[in-house]
């Protein structure tokens, strides 16, 4: 695991996951791995209740009914689709449903422009078709097409991203559970590939995205819609920024003090940016960012890193103003307009008020804009 840049759910809590398959005594479903109940724990973590030698920390913070609704679905016939803003936590959820499911999340295909039918179903191995012919051996199955055959879960990130000639050919895979082979001969049967009980498909939608491509009804009624919200309640945020801001610090072997007032700075910055998105009257004055958690989590990995790298092994305040400002002014002059008016609107007040971190961050902030006007 250390010799990989971002180990997938399955790898990254793999004795955790080996623990509590030995202890699920419970019914699962198919080809499952974990119960409906483990898979539950797995990702919201475990309570006194559960009665459980160790503790199993929690990965995803969100609703618990959105996790269940998730999990009813997969043990269905129909496909689950996470729908939301960008960095709401649809991917991450995707991943460890996957990896506590099937134990493989990295059978997934990325939407976009040039995504192609082929990536979905299959494609060919030119070299082998002109030595021996189309056969199953020279045949390429999509990840969609392995998930099938496995009887295990196949993901497909953003969906709307894709063209609808693309996301057509989900609809026969969803509703008839296989896929036709024409151009291998029909006579021995070998033209179809069937899917295994346990198969599902678990899709995620940027709800930022419409018109884009929009699906068509026959592909909606194939999925189940588990709507994820943007975190706003600072408690959850709170966790959730902790959560990340521990791993990034194991993950790079940083032994960097990370005051909580500043982790406070970052929540209270984005429930104002929030507040003014929210308020304004037209797109030109709402900052292009979407002001999601996974957003403040790149603010402070960028503070955190720089401080480590080129500051005092303590994060300021300073540093975050100007993390903040680097990631998010995405657009001259609207959005830098937007910060500076935050900052002397808002943030200077509250620093004559409330001192503490705040005039520092305001300088920080000041500073930043200053070099990129």
């Amino acid at each position: 695991m250390s010799d990989l840049l971002r180990a997938p759910a399955e790898i990254k809590y793999a004795e955790e996951l080996d623990w509590l398959e030995s202890i699920d005594d419970h019914p699962k479903p198919f080809s499952w791995r974990l119960s409906p109940k483990m898979v539950r724990l797995f990702i919201l973590g475990s309570e006194r209740a559960d009665g459980l030698d160790r503790d199993v920390a929690q990965k995803w913070f969100g609703d618990r009914s959105f996790v269940e609704r998730s999990i009813v679905t997969l043990a269905s016939d129909r496909g689950l689709l996470l729908i939301g803003d960008p960095g709401t936590g649809k991917s991450w959820l995707a991943e460890l449903l996957s990896a506590a499911i099937s134990r493989n999340s990295t059978q997934v295909v990325q939407g976009t422009a040039g995504t192609t039918e082929d990536q979905i179903k299959y494609s060919w191995n030119v070299s082998m078709v002109i030595a021996k012919g189309q056969s199953r051996e020279s045949m390429i199955p999509s990840p969609i097409m392995t998930a099938m055959e496995t009887g295990t879960i196949g993901r497909f990130e953003e969906l709307t991203r894709s063209t609808s000639d693309v996301q057509d050919a989900l609809i026969s895979i969803l509703s008839e559970k296989y896929i036709s082979v024409p151009e291998l001969d029909s006579a021995g049967g070998d033209n179809i590939v069937f899917a295994q009980p346990g198969f599902s498909v678990i899709a995620t939608a940027n709800s930022r995205d419409r018109g884009v491509n929009d699906l068509s009804s026959a592909l909606k009624r194939r999925f189940n819609f588990v709507r994820i919200p943007v975190v706003t309640n600072k408690k959850s945020e709170a966790e959730i920024v902790r959560f990340r801001t521990e791993e990034l610090l194991r993950r790079h072997s940083i032994e960097l003090d990370v005051p909580p007032t500043l982790l406070d700075v970052l929540l209270q910055s984005f429930a104002d940016l929030r507040a003014s998105a929210a308020a304004a009257g037209s797109d030109d004055e709402k900052l292009e960012s979407a002001l999601s958690t996974a957003e403040q989590i790149g603010v402070l990995e960028d503070a955190v890193l720089h401080s480590d790298f080129f500051g005092e092994r303590t994060l300021t305040a300073r540093a975050l103003a100007s993390s903040l400002v680097g990631t998010l002014a995405r657009r001259e002059p609207e959005d830098l307009a937007i910060l500076n008016k935050y900052l002397h609107g808002v943030v200077e007040p509250r620093g004559k008020e409330q001192g503490g971190s705040w005039p520092e961050f305001l300088e920080g902030g000041r500073e930043a804009i200053a070099k990129l006007a």
